[in-house]
């Protein structure tokens, strides 16, 4: 499956999103790799805009909660990325799955699941620090991240709608999400 727009222009094949430490990056890299599509991240662009402005991620991000207009205009250049001809064919943004339903994208729209603890063992393995500090920042920015969503765009994050494959990865190597969504999608 892949969106084409009524001139035969091919879409976005597939959106990745999940909060922060979900495993999104790695699948989405992992199915770069086998398909050789290509891919934008949405902390990326964040991370881009951040340097851009000359601000460490967390001061864009505290500007980003204190003047939604920011948001907006990041997120209005991962919904024109993923409807411009030649764009990237894998999305990866906590809202692509709800962008390309909404813009009725017909794509395989991806949502990783993970429970607080297991993002906080994740971001603890990458990042370092104490186990009881990531889940409180885990915790923390996923209530700011709903509460924004939803003052932005009336988006529930809790909200699996706009999904076509849920993935509870909190017991499954990288590996078994990449074989699990790659069965979903048909890649060989």
């Amino acid at each position: 499956m892949c969106a084409l727009m009524s001139g035969g222009e091919q879409l976005v094949h597939v959106t990745i999103s999940g909060a922060p430490g979900s495993g999104t990056s790695t699948l989405v890299s992992k199915l770069g790799q086998k398909t050789g599509w290509s891919s934008l991240n949405g902390g990326d662009v964040f991370r881009a805009e951040a340097s851009r402005r000359n601000l460490s991620v967390h001061e864009f991000s505290e500007l980003c909660k204190s003047n939604l207009d920011v948001d907006r205009s990041l997120d209005g250049l991962l919904k024109e990325a993923m409807t411009t001809q030649g764009g990237p064919e894998i999305m990866e943004s906590r809202l692509s799955g709800w962008w390309a339903f909404e813009l009725g994208i017909n794509c395989h729209r991806i949502w990783i699941h993970t429970s607080d603890e297991e993002r906080a063992r994740r971001i603890q393995t990458r990042e370092g620090g104490d186990f009881e500090t990531r889940l409180g920042e885990s915790r923390k920015r996923q209530s700011a991240d709903k509460a924004r969503y939803e003052t932005l765009y009336n988006i529930d994050l809790d909200d699996m709608t706009p999904y076509s494959l849920v993935v509870d990865a909190d017991n499954l190597s990288a590996e078994e999400v990449f074989r699990i969504v790659s069965l979903e999608i048909e890649v060989e």
